[in-house]
């Protein structure tokens, strides 16, 4: 029989077992460590615990980089890469563009066409614009069948090869520079002239056989007064009229909660909006409605103010709460707090059954106009502007761009809501608001939360902006949820903003105040979008078609193409049918063809659009509009534009 000493020892000798060290610490008093010696087992655990934090630190570092990389890669290469490409779509994306190919699972080899066959470097770069949409073969011939023979290189030849080959013409001093490579030459002729010919004489302002995007013009917020009355009936014809002469498809009208529901609660008026409807039926427009529950003209903008419903402000003097709050306490009544969105408050109903009451007032009222056909979809507005994000950069508070805006959470609603969520993590003192974000105006620079390597992506700062950002995500589910119980099988659109000003910087700190989580290292619109793909929703983006200086670039290191590449694309890898509205600034005709370029993008292989267009601009009688420069948009997005006009 062995003792306990020699089951210890052939414990201790045996480097299998799992259960030598723990025995020897407790059963055996002799080989017992002294007090104060430290345990290997505790120090390892704490080691692998700095590793896996170091290696988290390493993970997201590299993911930074990858995203900067894709990010440039996507404005200045044009590469197709998906919304949430890896390095493996990089690499891909770099081979296949000098003509690798590159197969799903990986393998990676160069065409070789026979011998005999020789293709032609202009023949090659017609063929790639043919390839995303954008030219008519017709045309294609036209311009080739005036120039003379090009450069021809032998596919066969590497891309380091062609990039090696320097062939130049030079009438003036008739001197013939060929290389030892093995080309074909006839009548060189240079290739940027070449390129530059093609996309001056094909590609430029020619939207023929692309697809058709219906147009739809924004009726001024004015046209009807407080008391649900329709103010001109005859200029709304004579508006109404200019639009049918450029073939616009129907028509956007706002219907505001603040005049529908204005004085009472539960009473509706909708008699000056059945006016207007049935000017809009006498000219066989389309007819778009927007469930407008935020207030107009609160920003400064040149429209007729509108507030939200007189006894929801009245009752806002008692409980202020309601309203979004920033964190000096100053209240926000462009539109409610979403932390009432499931609280009794509103005369015994709460925030999202005041909005399906609305809604299903509407759908009661115009029953005809919806059997008809005349009403094709309802937009609804979801927060501030009637966009889907936070009040977090109101004119009203003093914000002016490109400022970083300021978190809006410190109403006692959402501040319940961020207490049971730290409390549900297990760290009830990240119950707050950062405190180093700076204010409305302030510059990510110059904040500790926004700045590179700032608190915004510590494990705080990840907490509070999932939360914050969740709030938003969980408003859209519940309010869409009740829009498509009230409208049924109607389309339905949701507006989403295009906040592209510190876009190039790290934290993306105006993307963050107003509601979406979309660092370089995190993509914030996929979770957006994919609630609105559960309520199969039209996703509406904010396009904006201006030109930018560098200087005004270089300041607020903006990117609106970037942000709409991304947007987009991360729209339409979910499949969500996607449409545009341009921001309310005047265009001339490079910004028209900007917006049509991004409604139908002709280097897109899969030949996505949008569904349908509105043009957000004065009134037609105020003379402030350039029809030919609209005459020319329109045709653009119908299809219809043959050449330079």
């Amino acid at each position: 029989m062995k003792s306990i000493n020699d089951y210890a020892s052939a414990q201790d000798l045996d480097p299998q077992s799992d259960r030598s060290s723990d025995y020897l610490l407790t059963s055996n008093p002799q080989r017992r460590r002294p007090r104060g010696f430290a345990n290997p087992a505790a120090k390892g655990k704490k080691e692998r615990e700095k590793e896996k934090e170091r290696t988290k630190l390493r993970e997201r570092h590299r993911r930074a980089i990858t995203s900067r990389m894709v990010a440039g890669l996507r404005q200045y290469g044009n590469f197709p890469l998906p919304a949430c490409a890896d390095m493996n779509d990089v690499l891909a994306a770099l081979a296949r563009d000098p003509g690798w190919v590159v197969e799903a699972d990986g393998t990676t080899y160069r065409q070789c066409p026979p011998p005999s066959h020789v293709g032609s470097f202009a023949a090659r770069s017609v063929e790639s614009q043919l390839s995303g949409g954008s030219l008519r073969p017709c045309s294609v011939k036209e311009t080739l069948g005036n120039q003379p023979p090009a450069l021809r290189i032998d596919e066969c030849l590497s891309p380091a090869s062609i990039d090696s080959v320097v062939i130049a013409e030079r009438d003036s001093k008739n001197e013939k520079y060929t290389s030892a490579s093995p080309v074909n030459v006839v009548h060189c002729l240079e290739a940027d002239q070449l390129i530059h010919d093609i996309h001056s004489g094909v590609h430029e302002n020619d939207f023929t056989c692309t697809p058709y995007v219906p147009v739809y013009s924004k009726l001024p917020a004015g046209i009807i007064n407080k008391f649900c009355q329709l103010i001109d009936p005859e200029g709304i014809r004579q508006e109404l009229i200019h639009l049918k002469s450029l073939n616009m498809d129907g028509v956007i009208v706002d219907c505001w909660w603040g005049i529908v529901e204005g004085w009472n609660p539960q009473k509706y008026v909708w008699s000056g909006y059945r006016d207007l409807f049935s000017i809009i039926r006498e000219f066989k427009l389309k007819l778009q409605v927007v469930m407008a529950f935020h207030e107009c003209g609160g920003n400064g903008s040149s429209d007729a103010l509108i507030a939200l419903p007189q006894w929801v402000l009245d009752m806002g003097k008692d409980n202020p709460d309601i309203f979004f709050t920033d964190r000096e306490g100053r209240r926000n009544t462009e539109c409610l707090s979403w932390g009432i969105d499931k609280e009794r408050v509103l005369k015994g109903r709460t925030g999202i059954e005041v909005y399906f009451d609305m809604m299903r007032s509407f759908r009661t009222e115009f029953d005809d106009l919806f059997a008809e056909g005349l009403i094709s979809a309802v937009e609804i507005g979801l927060g501030a502007s009637g966009e889907l994000k936070y009040p977090s950069f109101s004119e009203r508070m003093g914000w002016r761009y490109p400022g970083i805006g300021e978190f809006q959470c410190y109403d006692k609603y959402l501040q319940h809501s961020l207490r049971m969520a730290a409390k549900l993590r297990g760290r009830s003192f990240w119950a707050r608001g950062p405190d180093n974000a700076g204010h409305y105006n302030s510059m990510p620079h110059e904040t500790g939360f926004f700045c590179e390597r700032g608190d915004y992506d510590n494990y705080y700062g990840r907490f509070f902006l999932h939360w914050y950002s969740q709030t938003l995500i969980d408003h859209a589910d519940n309010v869409l949820s009740l829009a498509s119980l009230a409208f049924e099988d109607t389309k339905l659109v949701v507006k989403v903003p295009a906040v592209y000003w510190w876009y190039k910087t790290p934290s993306h700190a105006a993307e963050l105040t107003a509601g979406y989580h979309n660092p370089t290292n995190q993509d914030g619109y996929s979770p957006v979008f994919e609630i609105l793909r559960k309520h199969s929703v039209t996703m509406k983006f904010v396009c904006v078609g201006f030109h930018l200086s560098n200087q005004e670039a270089n300041e607020s290191l903006i990117d609106p193409e970037g942000l709409s590449w991304q947007v987009l694309n991360s729209a339409w890898d979910r499949g969500l049918v996607t449409a545009g509205e341009n921001a309310p600034l005047c265009y001339d005709r490079e910004g028209y063809k900007r917006l049509v370029e991004m409604a139908k993008p002709s280097n897109d292989p899969d030949r996505r659009h949008f569904s349908f267009f509105v043009v957000r601009q004065p009134s037609m009688l105020q003379g402030n509009v350039c029809l030919s420069e609209l005459d020319f948009f329109v045709k653009s997005m119908h299809g219809e534009i043959t050449g330079a006009i």
